[in-house]
């Protein structure tokens, strides 16, 4: 097995490697590989997906995609790969310490990190454009790409954020009730229920959006869709998560009313006091039952329930650049983008 070891500006090491992976689906192209990168945080091995274009004429933008809740590297890497591919953009889809069932993931410092320095890794590889840095994640990766928003808004040109857990303390109580086994991940990563202790509720609170979105409101252009009947049946993560993300990040005139977010979280509706229209085709025959823009942050519920939507998180992200003002645009069509509408997260 060959390896190359290049070392980036942070002191990050980041191994190609060109080997396939146990249990790789087949269809996997050949470009598209497993690299490792020394943590700065522990000085482990962070295995990440990576994608380059082929022809690198100048800088190009980066997609860093972050995987669900319960997931790795290893999986739902296509949709995001098949836009880089399409549209000569890099793609790099780190592990950031795993499934969330373990303190050492769900926005740990080291699984922070551990984005950051893959991030850093692939610039010290290749050319990328600093100014079209893009994060997208769904469900879990929804939870991370706000953490990770909230965190280090300096670095992204937009972050979208699908069906995404803002507020850990509260997904526990909603998945206790719920009988959804995310509250157990929940105490294994935290050590316990919130309430058990002053430690226990410190690692809520550190590991959640809500802690840190209001600090950054106006600094990082953040896109959160959600689909309305989430958080019921099958769904696991309800709307109100969503909502009140944006309310954080909105300005104080813009935000949604508490009673109507849970109206629309308990009863699948829209408050006749807000309701609307908004034709957007990036959704193709998706009905848009509320949509709201505050400044950098837009919110957008959608019919449909706990899955993702590539071709209007991606082709959004398009449009963003670093230092420029947010597009919330409505194109009248397509770029090129992934084949997939949309599937439904884990």
């Amino acid at each position: 097995m060959n390896m190359r070891k290049i070392i980036s500006g942070t002191a990050a090491a980041l191994l190609f490697c060109g080997f396939s992976l146990p249990g790789a689906p087949a269809k996997w192209p050949p470009e598209l590989t497993e690299i490792q990168v020394v943590s700065s945080y522990d000085r482990t091995l962070q295995p990440s997906m990576f994608y380059a274009p082929p022809k690198q004429g100048r800088p190009v933008p980066l997609l860093v995609g972050l995987h669900t809740w319960s997931s790795n590297h290893k999986a739902a890497v296509m949709p995001y790969y098949e836009f880089c591919r399409k549209n000569s953009w890099a793609f790099l889809y780190p592990n950031f310490r795993g499934a969330n069932r373990n303190p050492g993931a769900c926005g740990s410092e080291g699984a922070v990190q551990d984005i950051l320095d893959a991030v850093a890794a692939v610039r010290g590889k290749i050319a990328v454009d600093p100014d079209r840095i893009y994060l997208a994640g769904n469900s879990g990766g929804g939870h991370m790409a706000l953490l990770m928003a909230g965190r280090h808004p300096e670095i992204w040109a937009g972050v979208s954020a699908c069906v995404p857990i803002s507020d850990l303390a509260a997904w526990h109580g909603e998945s206790l009730r719920r009988k959804k086994s995310y509250w157990k991940m929940l105490e294994r990563v935290t050590g316990g229920a919130p309430g058990l202790s002053k430690e226990v509720d410190l690692q809520y609170r550190l590991r959640s959006p809500i802690t840190y979105l209001a600090a950054v409101r106006g600094k990082v252009k953040i896109d959160i869709l959600a689909g309305i009947n989430d958080g019921h049946g099958r769904g696991s993560v309800p709307i109100r998560h969503s909502l009140r993300a944006f309310n954080l990040l909105a300005a104080e005139a813009d935000r949604i009313p508490d009673p109507a977010i849970e109206t629309m979280t308990r009863e699948r509706k829209v408050p006749s006091e807000i309701a609307g229209e908004w034709p957007d085709v990036e959704f193709r025959r998706r009905r848009i039952h509320f949509r709201r823009i505050s400044g950098n942050v837009r919110v957008t519920i959608f019919e449909g329930g706990h899955e993702t939507m590539p071709v209007p998180m991606l082709n959004w992200l398009s449009r963003q650049r670093r230092g420029a003002e947010a597009d919330f645009s409505v194109p009248e069509k397509l770029m090129k983008s992934s084949s997939e509408d949309s599937h439904v997260s884990g």
